[in-house]
């Protein structure tokens, strides 16, 4: 035989008898094994329908799942966030993909609406960023570069910028409507961390909330203002025995990039304290909590501080005077009745927090479980208007502000909350996606793809820090100036005029409402 011939023998063995004989060595495992019953009767079969199954999401996410329909986050959302945050862009063209016969939330345009020469907008500092630029996009070409642009910020005026604590010694005011929602160090690694520090540091004006994870290096990056939040577990303000350390406290309240202080009684997606995974709980993360390195955290459901309105408020007055700063509360709004006695205790008692942030039951979170998810609390537009709605009747709505969040990722959703009676907006899985997210799921396991909801250092090499923070001040920016657009379209100088009268729902019955009659459904469901 020769060499060419025993070559050629060598490469047919290769091709065929290695393939043969791992198929004979997997069908023989599968039907000796004893847990799965499919694989037992029909092992080949069997391992084609778990493989499927394994890349079933991605298969419904890429080419199954229509563009309005995927959860928790249609493509067309995806797109919504990610095309502002490459392209400073947030245009379309044909139409709208929305079902206009399907029920929902409209803002009523004005006959008359404004010029952009008549909005009351601060445009004066011009931010320095650079954005994606496409040059050819074909079906099997795509080629774009990055350049350099000066975008305007989108502020407030002055005088219709947001005071947190107007009476506290050290007011938090803010003219971007838009920042960051609660996330923290360990549920997100310190290149996302940065990443978005330095993004929305960048865009000015807005503000990051640090999670109940505590204040990390990687927050204070990016010279963003920030908001610490302090939850359950305490971690980062507590001692080795597990109670709150309130010098450690006034060390941080005394940072001049922490703002405002606030106290998580839950979130939408868990109404309960929160959950990290060992995995992820590195020296580092456990030395800024004040835990064990590498050993599963679950914070309590509730603080043991207190257990009453009076017994907290008694603590938000501590916190207060001790750091100068103004305390707010982070809570889920589940009944009518809860929202009633806050309001009615802030105005028997003249305390209270200095603002109240609001989490629909669709919010996200690096992990809960099923049940809480699904179904405890109420969403966030329903859950805006009770709260709104019991201080106002209480005469206390003018001394708190309201920040919501829950799924607020465009400018015509947020302008539908700010007039349902949100001061104020938080975003965090937006600012996810303008980061590399790519709703992989995997938040909980350490196991993110892209390096975001990871604290593995070879997988958070996939998250380049320079290039993701563009994308943070493109899409907030670009946000900013949705917001005024839609303000102008209603007639409105500034989106700050959003009120109720400019919202309409449409039933599924086709019927317009104003939100004083669909609200009174919502008061009597709740």
């Amino acid at each position: 035989m020769s060499g060419l011939e025993l070559a050629l023998l060598i490469i047919v063995i290769l091709l065929i008898g290695v393939p043969l004989a791992t198929v004979a060595y997997l069908y023989y495992f599968d039907a000796k094994q004893e847990q799965h019953a499919i694989l037992r009767n029909f092992p080949l079969l069997g391992k084609v329908r778990y493989i499927l199954e394994k890349i079933g999401p991605e298969m419904r996410q890429y080419l199954f799942d229509h563009d309005t329909t995927g959860k928790p986050f249609s493509r067309e959302d995806y797109q919504n966030i990610i095309i502002p945050a490459k392209y400073q862009n947030n245009m379309l063209s044909f139409g709208s993909k929305r079902d206009f016969d399907q029920k929902g939330y409209f803002i009523r345009n004005a006959m008359f609406p404004k010029q952009a020469r008549e909005l009351r907008v601060d445009n004066n500092g011009i931010i320095d960023t650079k954005k994606y630029t496409i040059e050819e996009d074909d079906l099997f070409k795509r080629k774009e570069h990055m350049e350099e642009i000066q975008s305007k910020p989108w502020l407030l005026a002055d005088e219709d910028a947001v005071v947190i604590g107007e009476h506290c010694k050290h007011p938090f005011k803010v003219k971007g409507l838009v920042g960051m929602s609660a996330m923290s160090y360990g549920s997100l690694g310190d290149r996302a961390i940065t990443t978005l520090s330095t993004g929305l540091g960048m865009a000015t004006g807005t503000w990051m909330n640090t999670g109940e994870g505590g204040l990390s290096p990687y927050h204070l990056k990016g010279d963003v203002d920030i908001i610490m939040q302090i939850g359950p577990g305490l971690f980062g303000v507590r001692t080795k025995e597990g109670e709150l350390d309130f010098d450690e406290l006034k060390r941080k309240a005394n940072l001049k990039q922490v703002k405002a202080i606030e106290l998580k009684l839950a979130q939408g997606a868990k109404a309960r304290g929160g959950h990290l995974d060992g995995s992820k709980v590195t020296p580092e993360i456990a030395e800024i909590r004040g835990v064990e390195p590498w050993k599963t955290v679950d914070s309590p459901n509730r603080f043991n501080e207190f257990d009453s309105l009076e017994s907290m408020f008694d603590l938000i007055d501590k916190i207060r005077d001790i750091s100068g700063l103004p305390v707010g509360m982070k809570m889920v709004v589940g009944h009518q009745s809860e929202a009633d006695q806050l309001a009615s205790f802030m105005k028997e008692s003249g305390r209270g927090p200095d603002f109240i942030t609001v989490d629909g039951s669709e919010g996200g979170t690096g992990a809960t479980y099923q049940e809480l998810a699904d179904s405890v609390g109420l969403p966030i537009k329903p859950a805006v208007m009770t709260l709104h709605r019991a201080l106002k009747a209480h005469g206390v709505r003018d001394r708190v502000k309201v920040i919501a969040s829950g799924k607020l990722f465009t400018p015509d959703r947020i302008a539908v909350v700010l007039a349902m009676g949100a001061d104020l907006v938080n975003i965090a899985r937006a600012f996810m996606f303008s980061v590399g997210c790519i709703m992989a799921q995997r938040c909980h396991t350490n196991t993110c793809p892209v390096g975001v909801a990871t604290t593995d250092p070879k997988l958070q090499k996939a998250l380049v820090i320079e290039e993701k923070k563009y994308r943070v001040v493109n899409y907030l920016l670009t946000l900013r100036q949705g917001l005024f657009t839609t303000a102008a379209a209603a007639g409105l100088n500034s989106p700050v005029e959003f009120t109720e009268e400019h919202i309409a729902y449409q039933d599924d019955k086709g019927r317009m409402l104003t939100l004083d009659q669909l609200y009174k459904d919502v008061r009597q469901t709740s």
